[in-house]
């Protein structure tokens, strides 16, 4: 656990975690402040630390840097067949989008593919269903 928060958990696998704080960050400004957990296990799943994240969180989102198929889609299973899904979590996973990136900076690249901060804001706030929350002073 990096850091704990309210309603939606961020559960990072790779090198986006840099990235995952800068997220939390803006969204503590906003008033929603995330839990953000490093998964730095693949398999296997550390089952109870998800389970927990469920349980006391309305949404769980994955950020990894891999394809469709990976840790979010191993994340998504543990979940349905533990009945999470049942009870209303809200899951998504971020992953590399299935498309060319052209090479530039690493941060461009990031950007492009939709992993950096600004879209793992953007990712939780519409899961949570928040169209515009004003930022505190």
């Amino acid at each position: 656990m990096i850091r704990e928060g309210g309603r939606v958990a961020i559960l990072s696998f790779g090198t986006r975690l840099a990235e995952c704080l800068k997220a939390a960050e803006a969204l503590a400004a906003r008033g929603l402040p995330p839990t953000v957990a490093d998964a730095r296990f693949a398999k296997p799943l550390d089952r109870e630390l998800i389970l927990r994240l469920a349980v006391e969180h309305e949404a769980l989102i994955t950020i990894e840097e891999g394809a469709i198929g990976g840790f979010g889609s191993h994340v998504a299973q543990l979940l349905a067949e533990a009945g999470m899904f049942d009870r209303g979590l809200r899951f998504r996973s971020m992953v590399l989008p299935d498309v060319f990136i052209d090479q530039a900076s690493p941060e461009a690249m990031y950007r492009t593919a939709g992993l950096d901060a600004a879209r793992i804001e953007a990712k939780v706030l519409a899961t949570l269903g928040v169209a515009v929350v004003g930022r505190r002073a």
